[in-house]
């Protein structure tokens, strides 16, 4: 990856690792998970709306449309809905080390879609070391919070968020070239609005109880951890390798570790701190055998989007 690739990872991995931090603080706000999923996804979709505007990009063909369908559905509702209801089981951190499974799922993935992305020998050692950890983290019974919490909970929903990144990302490497990637991201959150909006109101109801806090913390979601990260994410699948993209896993469970105990003061527990070794291990060992294999993709020019 070049010197730019690396900068955008490291942005979006940070906008990412803030919206952990500030979906746990939403909740100390009384802010409702759907409420607070739908809110930030509908001003992520105006957001996106008006860049696609400003490019004047092209409409749409029902190919890009259905690809837009496949990645609202796997790689924002159900991670976005399913990571919101973890945080409410257990801390940011541990979340955290969830998400960090996300280049190991996309490997998986990878393997089964992505001619020039096999699953080596290594890389499934890694992602047996990797849920290892998970294994470690279930045992160990902690959650990261001082009272309370579901860990058992919140790792199913994790990993099946994961599982569903992973897909989204393999899915959207293999089409990468046959969309513009603002308007990819801008059918994914459109048609995720739709349903997440008559969700909210079915379920949580209008969002006229929210505080100023809440309000705040969603539009921060929204710019920082929404549209900012996604925006990058579609730039660099263009780029780069579904499995380098992914390795934002290694940078947002440090921040988030780290975000969660010294803003929210969440608990460092033995259990958080072994599984995360184990997993980190885990992802290294991966990406040792990546950096390993042969590559075989051409390089793609460095350019910016435009607008």
């Amino acid at each position: 990856m070049r010197p730019s690739h690396w900068i955008a990872l490291i942005v979006a991995s940070i906008g990412w690792a803030s919206g952990g931090l500030a979906t746990r603080a939403a909740f100390e706000e009384g802010v409702g998970a759907w409420t607070m999923v739908a809110i930030r996804v509908l001003i992520a979709t105006v957001l996106v709306g008006a860049v696609v505007l400003i490019r004047r990009t092209p409409m749409p063909s029902r190919t890009v449309l259905g690809y837009g369908l496949v990645q609202a559905i796997f790689n924002l509702t159900i991670p976005y809905i399913l990571f919101t209801f973890a945080y409410d089981e257990a801390s940011a951190g541990f979340v955290g080390l969830l998400a960090a499974l996300i280049p190991l799922s996309t490997a998986v993935y990878a393997n089964f879609m992505l001619p020039d992305e096999p699953l080596s020998k290594g890389k499934l050692v890694g992602l047996l070391v990797a849920f290892s950890g998970v294994a470690f983290l279930l045992l160990s019974g902690d959650s990261g919070l001082s009272e309370g919490g579901r860990p058992v909970l919140a790792v199913a929903l994790g990993i099946t968020a994961v599982a569903s990144i992973g897909y989204a990302a393999a899915f959207g490497k293999r089409h990468a070239g046959t969309y513009d990637s603002s308007l990819m991201a801008g059918l994914q959150f459109g048609f995720s609005a739709i349903w997440l909006t008559v969700a909210m109101f079915a379920i949580d109801g209008p969002p006229t109880d929210l505080t100023g806090t809440g309000w705040a913390l969603i539009v921060f979601m929204a710019f920082a951890a929404t549209f900012t990260p996604f925006m990058i994410y579609y730039w660099l699948l263009e780029r780069v390798s579904a499995t380098n993209v992914s390795l934002s896993g290694y940078l947002v469970p440090l921040i988030v570790l780290a975000g969660g105990v010294a803003l929210l003061d969440e608990q460092l527990q033995f259990g958080i701190i072994i599984g995360g070794i184990l997993v980190f291990a885990g992802l290294l060992l991966a990406d040792r055998a990546s950096r390993r294999a042969p590559r075989h993709a051409p390089e793609v020019a460095e350019t910016w989007p435009a607008g």
